[in-house]
């Protein structure tokens, strides 16, 4: 009898544990196929995606070396060529259009495209708004059921490992202390002992189907699938070129150049230099003045002194 109800028992325990297993793996897995389908229906727009991937004034910057609307010299600073100067030229695309635009408010002073991705308030203004219109456009992804963000549930999971593994440490007490009498009883016996192997693994099942029903970051990868095609028609100068520009951010500021007041400092420096020079003459003829008058007496008798 007791084996019996010890069967019953464990039975019911472990359906109970994986129960919860089984009917998450059914809704991770859902969710894995619906957000593989609405990410496969997405087309991509390479500004889009460049900006998702923080290159988007890269990628503008290389269509415009590419298109000749301007120039980048050895040390980063851009400048804006006789095509780029035309205001009846501009590329079709709103974001090369932008730093096109930016660039030409900044003429004929050389800046930076890191500068003005950091610190040109319009263009940043235009590039915000072309990507809440793009992220407008994507589709909105389901959550994954079963995560770890939910505090109330996983001290509720802690709390129920705790439980089923006191039980477990029970119900194999009682298996290993009751003598099966007879082919029933050992079968029960057998039932009772497959259920606490499961629950053994059950938590290493839990983790099983969250590995294979995780989806992983599917519009990430898309993001990160090729690089922008202005980007990749680069040659290895022009590349470097155009890295060397959007990674200075404070040295070509272009018509935003602050003249600081160490240049003030500096005139007055070279006026403190100046008198300085003059009380070094003064002395050096005082000196002289100085060594004539101790001279005087080995002049000849008679001779009337000097009067300077």
């Amino acid at each position: 009898m007791r084996q019996f109800a010890l069967a019953t028992l464990v039975s019911a325990v472990t359906a109970a544990v994986y129960g919860p297993i089984a009917l998450l793996w059914w809704r991770r897995a859902r969710v894995r196929s619906r957000t593989l389908r609405l990410v496969a229906a997405v087309e991509p727009e390479p500004y889009h995606m460049a900006e998702l991937r923080q290159e988007a004034t890269g990628a503008a910057a290389a269509e415009l070396l590419l298109a000749g609307y301007v120039r980048i010299d050895d040390e980063g600073a851009a400048f804006l060529t006789g095509r780029g100067r035309d205001p009846a030229r501009a590329p079709a695309h709103p974001l090369p259009a932008a730093l096109l635009d930016a660039v030409r408010r900044h003429d004929p002073e050389p800046v930076s495209f890191g500068w003005i991705d950091a610190s040109d308030e319009e263009y940043l203004e235009r590039r915000s708004a072309y990507r809440s219109e793009r992220e407008a456009l994507l589709p909105e992804l389901p959550r994954m059921p079963g995560g770890r963000e939910n505090l109330l549930l996983a001290c509720a999971g802690c709390a129920g490992i705790a439980l089923v593994a006191l039980f477990w440490l029970l119900a194999a007490a009682l298996l290993m202390t009751g003598r099966p009498q007879g082919v029933r009883e050992w079968a029960f016996a057998g039932v009772a002992a497959l259920g606490l192997a499961a629950l053994l693994s059950a938590e290493k099942a839990g983790r099983v189907v969250r590995e294979r029903t995780d989806c992983g970051d599917p519009l990430g990868e898309l993001v990160r699938s090729a690089p922008h095609p202005a980007c990749a028609a680069l040659d290895e100068e022009q590349r470097v070129l155009v890295l060397r520009s959007i990674g200075d951010r404070d040295r070509w500021r272009g018509a935003d150049t602050v003249v600081h007041e160490d240049a003030d400092h500096g005139d007055d420096d070279g006026d403190g230099d100046d008198e300085w020079l003059d009380d070094k003459v003064w002395w050096e003829d005082a000196y002289e003045y100085r060594a004539s008058d101790e001279d005087e007496p080995d002049a000849a008798p008679g001779t009337p002194p000097n009067s300077g």
